[in-house]
């Protein structure tokens, strides 16, 4: 039977997926709800669509940032360690150009619902323009992205200024002359910290935890790829000698006024950011301790100091969302997400996740290594374990890291042990340069 598969989403780990498709010569096609691929490293101000900052740039480096199908030396040699969110888009948009994706996506497309018929058999919903579309595939691959479905804090009392998540957040100049108060400790909240500093009356920033604060270089090298020397390491004792060199180097978190850190590394995912730290010791920035309640304006702290602020900023993180499956077949929006390899489900054989799992470095090349089994899969070249049930349990009771039990957490991987276990699974001539794919689409655009 000939294969016909559908592909959700068109971003870093859609493109992916459908390319090693392609590749081998399988017929595939990929909605987006977005004209142009690239996912949330497409820059937008329109609010509808989630994407990065004015001035977001990745925080692992390129050369652990890149596909190994099209590096970044072959995309421009001249890429910074740590490319801006412009030039990751440009690289994603030059890789769909050479492989030929673009005739194999239907871009202004939301897939409105999934419906699992049999195991050679899905029921798709589409719209386009108002319009409706629904037609049968054989499988699906679900590479929809984890980070757009904003997930806000709760606190007693109303706060009566402005408040926002980060999935709002789009540049600092809205903040000028305001005094902000950033809640979270992740990349985005030390970000946004950072940028509306520049331009607030004030910045303050609540942390509920300690977090560690990783700078972008060590001893002049990019720091992911100074842990990298590590990697041999098991990763309990490779987690201390990353904390005692983030100790010897930065020193403890109460020489800045923040909360000390009480989990063992790799329990919260590492904060990447070179400026938080030189800006509260300037004095740009205010560390703060969590919320105990609202009051009108006025913000009520844990330690009982009081403030007032015009905004907040929720840098509270994502919710695993997959809206287009019935909440009775499939959600993994709050629990644990039992899935081998991060992609292979326990019994619906003709589905698969690509890019839904959270490595302490980059996703896409572990999302390029998962599209290539899944296409050694589709071909006959590669089998599942016959105890696929008990190894997608594994994953749930066997974690690389054991983290503090968040919905943040429940799908972070070590991203050396993830590419490696992936590699393991690949014949060794996985890599493919060279663009495989027709100049005309295999599957014919809906009306």
């Amino acid at each position: 039977m000939k294969y016909k598969i559908a592909v959700i989403g068109a971003g870093p780990s859609g493109i992916t997926a459908l390319k090693n498709l392609l590749d081998q010569g399988l017929d595939a096609v990929a909605f987006d709800r977005n004209e142009e691929v690239g996912g949330n490293w497409i820059y937008s101000e329109n609010e509808s669509h989630s994407s990065v900052f004015e001035t977001t740039h990745i925080i692992s480096s390129k050369t652990l940032s890149q596909y190994e199908d099209f590096t970044f030396d072959e995309f421009d040699p001249e890429t910074a360690d740590y490319p801006s969110h412009e030039v990751l888009r440009t690289y994603f948009q030059a890789y769909a150009r050479k492989f030929n994706l673009y005739p194999y996506i239907r871009f202004g497309t939301m897939v409105k619902h999934c419906k699992w018929v049999d195991e050679l058999t899905w029921e798709i919903t589409t719209e386009k323009n108002g319009e409706e579309n629904t037609e049968k595939f054989t499988h699906l691959v679900v590479a929809n992205g984890h980070h757009w479905k904003p997930r806000y804090p709760e606190y007693p009392g109303e706060f009566t200024g402005e408040f926002l998540h980060s999935h709002h957040f789009k540049k600092a100049a809205p903040f000028a002359g305001k005094r902000v108060l950033v809640i979270g400790g992740g990349n985005s909240a030390c970000d946004v910290a950072v940028e509306t500093s520049r331009v607030s009356a004030s910045t303050a920033i609540s942390w509920r935890r300690g977090y560690r604060i990783v700078p972008k270089f060590f001893f002049g090298k990019p720091s992911d790829k100074v842990a990298e020397q590590s990697k041999w390491l098991p990763v309990k004792v490779r987690g201390f000698f990353n904390q005692l060199l983030l100790k010897v180097m930065l020193g403890d978190n109460k020489a800045y006024g923040l909360r000390p850190i009480t989990e063992p590394f790799g329990a919260t995912h590492p904060t990447i950011n070179d400026e938080l730290l030189h800006k509260i010791r300037h004095g740009k920035v205010k560390p703060r301790l969590d919320i105990k309640r609202f009051d009108g304006k006025k913000v009520v702290f844990e330690d009982g100091k009081e403030e007032e602020f015009d905004s907040i900023i929720a840098c509270t993180g994502y919710w695993l969302s997959h809206p287009f499956f019935d909440k009775d077949f499939i959600d993994y929006s709050s629990g644990p997400v039992p899935l081998y390899l991060k992609m292979f489900h326990p019994k619906i054989t003709n589905l698969y996740f690509i890019g839904m799992f959270q490595p302490l470095g980059c996703i896409w090349p572990g999302a390029e290594l998962q599209s290539k089994l899944m296409a050694q899969e589709l071909i006959g070249k590669w089998k599942r374990p016959k105890n696929i049930e008990e190894l997608c349990e594994r994953e749930v009771t066997h974690p690389h890291y054991k983290q503090v039990n968040t919905p943040r957490h429940t799908i972070t991987v070590d991203f050396h042990l993830f590419v490696k276990s992936l590699k393991r699974e690949l014949p060794k001539d996985y890599v493919s340069k060279l663009p495989k794919a027709k100049a005309t689409p295999l599957v014919e655009s809906a009306p």
